[in-house]
């Protein structure tokens, strides 16, 4: 007997009101994001409970991908069953057998969604339990801690078992909580803010600085990298290169040192609000942690903040730096943040930043240069990419 299917549960999704087939269905997407390589899967949608047909493809092919999936909070291989007692008993046996071992214990966890069913809760558990236990000598029963957890669930359309249960991303489903715009530089933070942003359901496009020949073309495939790192968890992204050379230059030029950081930032939050319009997002998201380095006080965001009415995100804000770079291991940005291939906001540093800048003071330095036409230069000389591929865009109807 072998797995037909996945049953996934949607866990926060289901405290969701009249919104709720908006969230499924935008789990749904992300589902056949994440699995757009495995042609032949189907996916059934319920109110409480998603089902992947897996139609040959092996449950250990699809397993960890399904782990990264925002939305998911549990889910299991399952085979279905009748209604059938028997039916049910043969099923259950079958799959504690596959999975006994001496010494090994157990315990059946049924639920019954159909009132209608002729068992309850503890009837089922009692039922299947005791002609799993009379088939199957020296298996033990353990109610709190068994090595072998048979799952029951009795729904409407049928009865699914499994043994085996596996914790999902949980959060809510990408574009579940509208747009934001990803300042993504190719530090290890701004990836992990993407990260928690993704996980509330947030759909990101991000945006890149680059300023050549400062910067390499190894530095831009670098954050590219790192922004399809970021589509493994159930999103696709469009990734905005924005040539920033000239505006940095102009900065040097015009712009004492100690305020050029301030400066640079200004610039960059002024480009992002600009694309975030263009683009319908709601906010801008930053991979800032307060007073981590001289541009992330709250002095330096009050400067750098005022060039924009748009909501500026900053999931990271009261985060330690050991605890960002523990998350950005987890979800596998790390590696690709520490190459040493530097970033526009590194290679123009000036030795002893302000860590208190005056407002009126960066207005007055940037007064005399005309920063709004190059910004809109560089807003149209932007280059997009988008994340996976257009080519695997096709593969989402084959799914569907």
């Amino acid at each position: 007997m072998n797995y037909d299917r996945i049953l996934v549960r949607y866990g926060e999704l289901s405290t969701k009101g009249r919104n709720r087939n908006q969230f499924i269905n935008k789990l749904k997407k992300s589902i056949l994001h994440v699995l757009r390589d495995y042609k032949d899967l189907k996916i059934e949608l319920g109110r409480d409970r998603l089902f992947i047909h897996l139609n040959g493809t092996p449950f250990e092919a699809v397993r960890e991908k399904l782990r990264r999936v925002f939305g998911i909070q549990s889910f299991s291989p399952v085979v279905r069953t009748g209604k059938d007692i028997e039916e049910m008993k043969a099923a259950a046996l079958e799959l504690v057998r596959r999975n006994f071992s001496e010494g090994k214990t157990f315990k059946v966890s049924a639920r019954r969604s159909d009132k209608l069913f002729e068992l309850d809760t503890n009837e089922i558990n009692y039922t299947i339990g005791s002609h799993v236990l009379r088939n199957l000598e020296k298996l033990k029963v353990d109610v709190k801690n068994p090595d072998i957890n048979l799952l029951v669930e009795v729904r409407a359309e049928g009865v699914f078992l499994s043994c085996e249960k596996y914790s999902g991303a949980v959060g809510l489903p990408t574009g579940a909580s509208g747009k934001a715009m990803l300042l993504l530089s190719g530090g290890i933070d701004s990836p992990v803010a993407g990260y928690f942003m993704l996980k509330r359901g947030v759909e990101i496009e991000a945006i890149h600085f680059h300023s050549p020949p400062y910067t390499s073309e190894r530095a831009k495939q670098k954050v590219i990298d790192l922004a399809s790192k970021l589509t493994e968890f159930g999103a696709r992204m469009k990734l905005h290169i924005v040539p920033f050379t000239a505006i940095q230059q102009k900065i040097q030029e015009q712009v004492p040192e100690n305020y050029t950081m301030t400066s640079t930032r200004r610039m960059m939050l002024a480009i992002a609000d600009k694309i975030c319009k263009q683009r319908g997002g709601l906010a801008i998201v930053t991979g800032e942690s307060l007073g981590q380095v001289a541009s992330q006080t709250l002095e330096s965001m009050r400067a750098i903040n005022e060039v924009t009415s748009t909501p500026v995100l900053r999931p990271l804000i009261a985060m330690d730096k050991l605890d960002i770079i523990d998350v950005a291991q987890t979800i596998g940005t790390h590696d690709i943040s520490i190459l040493p291939y530097e970033d526009c906001c590194t290679i123009f540093t000036p030795p002893s930043p302000k860590t208190r800048p005056k407002l009126e003071k960066v207005q007055f330095f940037e007064s005399f240069v005309d920063f709004e036409e190059m910004m809109e230069e560089a807003v149209r000389d932007m280059e997009t990419i988008q994340l996976p591929e257009e080519k695997a865009a096709g593969e989402f109807s084959d799914l569907l």
